[in-house]
C-alpha cells in the first residue's frame, strides 16, 4: 500500500506498489507541466490518493491561471 504524501491515506497505487496493472491515475487528463518551474514535475514529488490528485491538479492550474 502506498501513503498519500497530502492527506496520509492509504491506497493502491498500482506503479509505485508494482501490482503489475496500470494504475488508476493513468486514466486522468495529463499534467500540463508549464504548470511548473522549468517544465518538470518537483524531484520531491510522489503519488497522491484518488481524492487528493484531483484536487491538486486544480490547484496547480488556479495558480497558473492567477500568474497569466
Amino acid at each position: 500500500m502506498s501513503i498519500c504524501q497530502r492527506c496520509h491515506t492509504e491506497f493502491t497505487c498500482a506503479m509505485a506498489d508494482n501490482t503489475g496493472q496500470e494504475c488508476w491515475c493513468t486514466a486522468l487528463p495529463p499534467l500540463d507541466f508549464s504548470c511548473f518551474p522549468d517544465g518538470k514535475i518537483p524531484a520531491n514529488a510522489s503519488c497522491l490518493c484518488p481524492i487528493c490528485l484531483p484536487q491538486w491538479k486544480a490547484e496547480i492550474a488556479a495558480e497558473k491561471n492567477k500568474l497569466e
